[in-house]
């Protein structure tokens, strides 16, 4: 466990870093859609070549065979993700993007997890405390910008 949270938080900080990085690639061009192509690119390169390095090419014949149509929206899910932090970043600044970001997340998360389990009452009154103070500090910290 405490090697998942290590990883979540510097995976949190990482996500800081790269939306402040992919704002100044914004800045030398004419569109947020080239920090999106280079973001994407990249990361799509480093996947495939640790696909390949575990697996070989039979990995890669793999990944295409898993491919359906519905499969295609997390793709896009997270490429909006990160064209709305760029977004955020450019107008509202960094904590107040992040604020409404994991306050939304959290919230989300809640409802799936509700959802999933097909009870609302399986959520607990420190989960409900918790989102309501996540949820006022982020409306006070957007706040401001808003």
């Amino acid at each position: 466990m405490p090697i998942t949270v290590a990883t979540l938080i510097l995976a949190g900080i990482s996500l800081v870093l790269q939306n402040a990085l992919m704002v100044r690639i914004t800045q030398s061009a004419s569109t947020v859609l080239i920090a999106l192509v280079i973001n994407s690119s990249v990361g799509l390169t480093a996947l495939m070549l640790i696909l390949i390095s575990r697996n070989g090419l039979a990995g890669l014949a793999e990944a295409v065979g898993a491919i359906r149509p519905w499969a295609l929206l997390p793709g896009l899910l997270g490429s909006f993700f990160v064209f709305a932090g760029i977004l955020g970043y450019q107008r509202l600044g960094a904590a107040p993007t992040i604020a409404v970001l994991v306050a939304s997340q959290l919230l989300a998360g809640l409802a799936f997890d509700a959802t999933i389990s097909g009870k609302l009452t399986n959520l607990s009154a420190s989960q409900l405390v918790g989102a309501f103070l996540l949820v006022t500090g982020a409306v006070l910290v957007a706040g401001r910008n808003a």
